[in-house]
């Protein structure tokens, strides 16, 4: 076998085994590897950004890593957003950028670039094979990294000549380690904490899901304290019949008002939170001042265990009465707004479907809407970077394929990376996409004022708006074989999206608001 087939095959022994692509010249005998061996899915993607993006999405639902083919350092650099959102959400993921020959660098060809430059910043690991025989060990070492808990981004650089040379070498599979326990002095810290009052416990990562929520639900009862979530979160599992906590607000005075009062913060898979910029006169820093933080469980530490002995340290009921109650609001009727779309959602939204929230502003108002509805989990935009949410949809899709995804997706956003709709439709994927169009980038219309940068004028509000022409996303789906409808009244809406739920395999609503 080449060096190609060494790689290919050793992600496949190590349960890596979809792939989502967008090749070029220097990765050809790695995509006629995965042609020749059975066990590895390819999925074309027609932007870097969307291949990224997809396997974020698909990390994040698989809790395994999926690879990414990319081609040379400029297809990389191309992906490099959704890789910084990937980054912030601790997702798996294994990327194989090919280079050129290494005998063919000294010639500085037009493609010829520092690739490991342009993967550090956005990878946790990176690595270059020295020869086709150490090709498929640098996977085995990918694929170690990606899966260190609960997730990392390991970048592999693959030169050409590495992958069509021939070698015996195929690497041993290798094991996800179990996540790294809590120290115990970690929990009798955070019991101290809880005890002396005015606490909240401020959760994110894996904390997030149904299991450690429960266990969470239960200290809460024992406590009397608050519970809190990041603002922007990988995964929750929530809906009726699971512990909600609170969200944090976005807008930095909002939050250090939530948070007002707050004398012990108890961290669990998350970092202390701070504004996402900064802004004059306003505090970086969200949590009081004097209030002690405390961290049970880091982002990289078993949020389960930790929560769990908290619990049981504590003598905290198992039946904690913290449920969330099944509950939708009424649909209303008349022009469609935020909290029609809201509304329609969590009424309609199907049990065990998983939710791509990209819907910016509008997503504010859509998320406490739907805290009642069917069992769910909720993904968000980790790192701030926009253009994640077509790609993460369609990545969750592929990992959950009887599980109905619903991508709510701001219109500038989904600018970024439309070109998923075309491999929503290419793989059949049970995606229903909700464009909440506002015809402009209407979270900048509210920065524009909260920065102090004064009134806007003609040019300021031109760099903001996004009509002038208006962009006709039921006619861009159309075309990438994706059927759509318009919906302007709350009654449009509400048939178009049961028709998206009803439908098997790729749908638009373009929801005008």
């Amino acid at each position: 076998m080449n060096g190609a087939e060494a790689l290919i095959a050793t992600l496949i022994d190590a349960d890596v085994n979809v792939c989502f692509a967008n090749p070029g010249t220097s990765e050809m005998q790695l995509v006629a590897a995965i042609d020749k061996l059975d066990g590895m899915r390819a999925i074309l993607c027609l932007f870097e950004g969307v291949v990224t993006g997809a396997a974020d999405g698909y990390g994040r639902m698989a809790d395994k890593p999926a690879a990414t083919l990319l081609h040379l350092g400029p297809g990389l650099a191309n992906g490099l957003a959704n890789l910084h959102n990937a980054k912030r959400a601790h997702s798996p993921i294994v990327n194989i950028v090919g280079d050129h020959a290494t005998y063919h660098l000294n010639y500085d060809a037009p493609l010829t670039s520092d690739v490991a430059g342009v993967a550090r910043p956005m990878s946790d690991w990176v690595g270059a094979s020295a020869s086709a025989d150490a090709l498929a060990a640098e996977g085995s070492a990918a694929v170690a990294a990606a899966l260190d808990y609960p997730g990392r981004i390991a970048t592999l650089i693959a030169p050409a000549n590495h992958a069509w040379e021939e070698t015996k070498s195929r690497a041993k599979p290798v094991s996800r380690k179990p996540a790294p326990r809590a120290a115990a002095s970690a929990v009798r810290a955070a019991e101290q904490a809880l005890k002396k009052g005015d606490a909240a416990l401020f959760l994110g990562g894996r904390a997030l899901r149904a299991d450690a929520l429960d266990e969470a639900g239960r200290i809460v009862a024992a406590t009397g304290s608050r519970l809190i979530c990041e603002t922007f979160f990988a995964r929750m599992e929530r809906g009726a019949g699971r512990v909600a906590p609170e969200r944090l607000p976005y807008f930095a005075e909002m939050a250090t008002e939530n948070l007002k009062g707050v004398r012990r913060l108890i961290m669990v898979g998350a970092k202390p939170p701070v504004a996402f910029f900064a802004y004059p006169g306003k505090p970086g820093w969200l949590a009081p001042q004097d209030a002690d933080i405390v961290t049970l469980a880091g982002p990289r530490e078993d949020a389960l265990g930790a929560l769990s002995a908290l619990a049981e340290e504590l003598g905290a009921p198992k039946d904690h009465g913290r449920a969330q109650t099944p509950f939708a609001p009424p649909i209303g009727t008349g022009k469609l707004d935020a909290a029609g779309i809201g509304a329609v959602v969590a009424n309609l939204l199907p049990a065990n479907a998983v939710v791509s929230d990209e819907a910016a502003t509008a997503g504010l108002a859509l998320f406490p809407m739907t805290a009642g509805a069917a069992p769910h989990d909720w993904l968000t935009l980790t790192g701030g970077s926009i253009g994640q949410g077509l790609p993460v949809g369609l990545g969750a899709a592929v990992a959950c394929p009887d599980r109905k995804v619903v991508c709510l997706q701001a219109d500038g956003g989904a600018m970024y990376t439309i070109q998923a709709l075309w491999t929503m439709a290419r793989e059949k994927l049970d995606v229903a996409t909700v464009i909440v169009n506002n015809g402009s980038y209407a979270i900048l219309n509210i920065e524009f004022m909260r920065v102090g940068a004064g009134a806007a004028g003609p040019k300021a509000r031109q760099l903001l708006d996004l009509t002038n022409p208006g962009l006709d996303f039921v006619s861009m789906a159309r075309g990438m074989g994706v059927p759509g409808r318009r919906a302007t009244t709350v009654e449009e809406f509400r048939d178009a999206f049961a028709e998206a739920i009803a439908c098997k395999g790729p749908f638009l609503v373009d929801a005008v608001i």
